[in-house]
């Protein structure tokens, strides 16, 4: 049943993308989230994806990026981590749909007959369950921000935009509003800027019944009053109407040049909502703060997908929240895992004063990250393991210091005598209260430890010092634990459990004694770093490399 002709109680905002791909679309719906927020508005944004996966979660990260998790443990786009970053808004399962989840859940409708054998069509089935994904928001907040990924063009994309055109005529016009992000390249050969590719790009949103309130315009320079009078010509918007979103050095000055061009006014009166003036100076604080550290640090980051940043989006965020907290620019080095097993270490993180290794599935470049985990070690360089850092940073100690020559992580040898990271077949699910069995046999989603879950920390170590809490909760994403048989020989050996399940089964953070800053989480404390309230562990990784780097 279609949901949407009704009055809502939230409005919508509407943002598609024209003209090519990664124009900043999340980003731009983040920051205009961060907007109205700022103004007295509550807000949460949701992204549609054409893709046919029902999730990324078994996507390639070269291909897709990271996966995002949730606090209810749905693996997301990268774009939700934009949304939470920039604003209160706390993502879910229904903040994100694919294709793939949309045309599932109505071939199962037709499986069970909810159809009563009527013919399954793209118009009006999909659509409708398009619609109905948009409208469960509807009264969560003021406004509800719907990013629709892709491009103005792309087949795959035109069951979506058929689905917000219908529902806007169904909310009616002051309820739901089209804001367009679209490229105004400078030519440099021509020394001109060409206004044709937004011009071509509104044309082809017109054609399927979409007309855009507002445009987005990505440019490297400042769109000068007659461009955005040509462009408001063309396209059929006022000039007002034409934002100027110009490419900026860091990213959380968007919503400053945004405000500056007014976009936030725009947006309010077209949709018919009074609020009071905007506070603004928090993220010009924060801007402030990124432009004048007092000192710098050198963190290497040491992946598998290190060609592609996108895939340690977080976690790059992460670090720069650390080192806002600190006063300080993070410079990154990324390392290649696969070059750290040809070299040694000393040579590709020298001068590193904080070594990291991130998350990660499979056994390419192993070696590598166990040789760097080596390094940090032996040279008392501050080291954050995070998820399959954690694992191989139990997996070096096991090895060498502990003496369980073999040990290793049944996900890479599962035949080792000294199985220091295994899978559990069973364990308490603090999420649903049950508990769940999965063996490696199960779908590939389905012996992951997804989402939030509670961790009891040790008093007297770096995660007490860091947290100051007794019980913190963290968003996992993990197929593999630490084994319980071997806590007591690691422990004599040195190595400290500092979090737990409230049940001390499952280990959640580990640590060493004689180190001035080791740590291993198995969660990923990435996904709930912010840019004005770091996360705790970030922050004091970031603190000690700066002490190990004599700055401070």
């Amino acid at each position: 049943m279609n949901q949407t002709n009704q009055k809502p109680k939230t409005k919508f905002i509407f943002i598609t993308g024209g003209v090519l791909s990664s124009l900043g679309k999340g980003l731009a719906a983040a920051a205009i989230g961060a907007l109205l927020e700022s103004r007295g508005l509550t807000i949460t944004i949701q992204k549609l994806d054409p893709y046919i996966n029902v999730d990324p979660g078994t996507m390639n990260p070269f291909q897709h990026g990271e996966v995002y998790v949730t606090d209810d443990g749905a693996e997301t786009d990268l774009d939700l981590g934009h949304y939470e970053r920039y604003t209160n808004a706390v993502m879910a399962q229904k903040n994100n749909y694919t294709s793939g989840r949309i045309y599932h859940s109505v071939i199962s409708k037709e499986r069970r007959g909810e159809y009563l054998g009527g013919t399954v069509q793209v118009i009006p089935h999909i659509t409708d369950e398009i619609k109905n994904a948009i409208m469960q928001l509807n009264g969560d907040a003021d406004v509800a921000i719907i990013e629709i990924g892709g491009t103005i063009g792309d087949i795959e994309s035109l069951p979506f935009l058929e689905a917000i055109r219908q529902f806007r005529f169904d909310v009616g016009r002051q309820n739901a509003i089209f804001i367009h992000v679209t490229l105004v390249p400078f030519i440099k050969t021509a020394g001109e800027v060409k206004t044709k590719p937004t011009q071509h790009s509104v044309k082809e949103l017109r054609a399927i019944g979409i007309q855009p309130d507002i445009l987005l315009c990505r440019t490297e320079k400042p769109l000068a009053k007659d461009l955005k009078a040509k462009i408001s010509l063309f396209c059929n918007v006022t000039e007002d109407e034409v934002i100027t979103a110009q490419d900026v050095k860091n990213i959380y000055e968007v919503p400053l040049r945004f405000h500056d061009e007014g976009l936030d006014d725009k947006i309010l009166e077209i949709l018919n909502i009074w609020t009071g003036a905007p506070r603004i100076e928090p993220w010009e604080e924060l801007v402030h703060k990124i432009k004048n550290p007092s000192y710098k640090v050198l963190i290497g980051i040491i992946g598998k997908y290190v060609e592609l940043k996108e895939s340690y989006k977080s976690l790059h965020e992460a670090l720069v929240h650390g080192g806002i907290g600190n006063d300080a620019k993070v410079e990154l080095r990324y390392v290649s895992a696969e070059d750290l097993e040809r070299k040694k270490p000393e040579e590709l993180l020298e001068g590193c004063h904080g070594i990291l290794v991130p998350g990660g599935f499979g056994k390419r470049g192993v070696q590598g990250k166990i040789n760097a985990i080596t390094y940090a070690r032996e040279e008392k360089i501050p080291y954050f393991g995070i998820c399959l850092g954690m694992q191989l940073a139990v997996v070096e100690f096991s090895r060498n210091v502990a003496g369980l020559k073999d040990a290793n992580s049944i996900e890479f040898d599962p035949q080792t005598s000294n199985p220091v990271i295994y899978l559990m077949k069973e364990w308490f699910d603090y999420r649903t209260n049950q508990v769940q069995v999965r063996d490696e046999l199960s779908d590939m989603g389905g012996t992951l430890r997804l989402g939030s879950y509670p961790c009891v920390i040790t008093q007297a170590t770096f995660a007490d010092k860091a947290y100051g809490a007794k019980e913190i909760r963290e968003r996992h994403r993990h197929r593999y634990e630490f084994n319980p048989e071997f806590r007591e020989v690691l422990s004599q050996n040195g190595m400290v459990v500092s979090g737990t399940s409230p049940d001390n089964n499952l280990v959640e953070i580990v640590e060493l004694e004689d180190h001035p800053w080791f740590l291993g989480c198995q969660f990923h404390p990435e996904f709930k770093s912010r840019p004005m309230k770091p996360h705790p562990l970030f922050h004091d990784f970031i603190q000690a490399a700066l002490k190990y780097s004599g700055n401070k």
